[in-house]
């Protein structure tokens, strides 16, 4: 293991001419806990591919945020990714006390009605379990790229996250879609089959519907909503809207 390196500009400078499991092996050498998170996209199965080629498993965590709220797709994915590259996905899930909360204050699916309810939905199924996750966490890796909304277009290939205390690596950030299909084509990454059928980005099944020609990638994430930067709150620091906490629980075991 050797040092943290002594920014997240260094560290991006060093990674900027690698390839993807290059990057991943070179993050893996570093000192602290490494946490990969995945939503079973493109993006992120071809990220799990490359940890299982570059043989850095055992260095970095792979972690989904299971939001109870998934397509079935989705959820039957993550079995078949631990199958297919014998290795785990350690499965982070809401508080039950945070789902009835909400329940009880918007109704099962209150994100509908208003912005203030959504972004509450996401922070007890996404951002919640995501602390949890990044508990300890020296780096996050993550799935995101330039190419995918405007809200992403200046992702660097990594940055320091102050909100939680640690260094945010994008390894994809400079890839376009079609070089991120091209390598799940060559190394055979088994794909959510709702890429398929016009799902280019795939979060919760209540959010999500299938883009319309010439729609950005991300269009169909909180489609009803106006503000076309929309996102919640796991890449954008402020993404949220305030909101009055709907629970105090503190503690969360990870699914297994």
């Amino acid at each position: 293991m050797t040092n943290l390196p002594a920014s997240a500009d260094e560290l991006a400078a060093g990674l900027a001419s690698l390839d993807l499991e290059a990057r991943l092996q070179r993050v893996a050498r570093f000192a602290g806990r490494k946490v990969f998170t995945t939503s079973l996209g493109i993006e992120d199965q071809v990220i799990t591919a490359a940890i299982a080629r570059s043989g850095t498993a055992g260095a970095i965590e792979i972690v989904t945020l299971d939001t109870g709220r998934l397509f079935d797709e989705t959820r039957a994915l993550i079995d078949e990714t631990e199958r297919r590259f014998a290795l785990a996905v350690e499965r982070y899930r809401p508080a039950p006390i945070d789902v009835e909360a909400y329940g009880a204050r918007y109704g099962l699916n209150g994100f509908y009605d208003s912005v203030e309810a959504r972004h509450a939905c996401c922070d007890i199924r996404k951002l919640r379990p995501l602390a949890l996750a990044l508990d300890r966490a020296a780096f996050w890796i993550t799935g995101v790229r330039r190419g995918q909304s405007g809200a992403r277009a200046e992702t660097p290939l990594a940055e320091w996250d102050a909100q939680r205390g640690l260094l945010k690596v994008n390894p994809l950030a400079d890839l376009t879609l079609d070089a991120i299909k091209a390598y799940a084509e060559r190394h055979d990454v088994p794909l959510n089959p709702l890429h398929a059928r016009g799902y280019p980005s795939i979060g919760c099944e209540p959010c999500t519907r299938a883009i319309k020609p010439g729609e950005p990638e991300r269009a169909g994430r909180w489609w009803w909503e106006q503000d076309q930067t929309r996102e919640c709150g796991l890449h954008v620091r402020d993404a949220a809207s305030p909101i009055t906490p709907i629970s105090s629980s503190k503690v969360q075991v990870p699914a297994t």
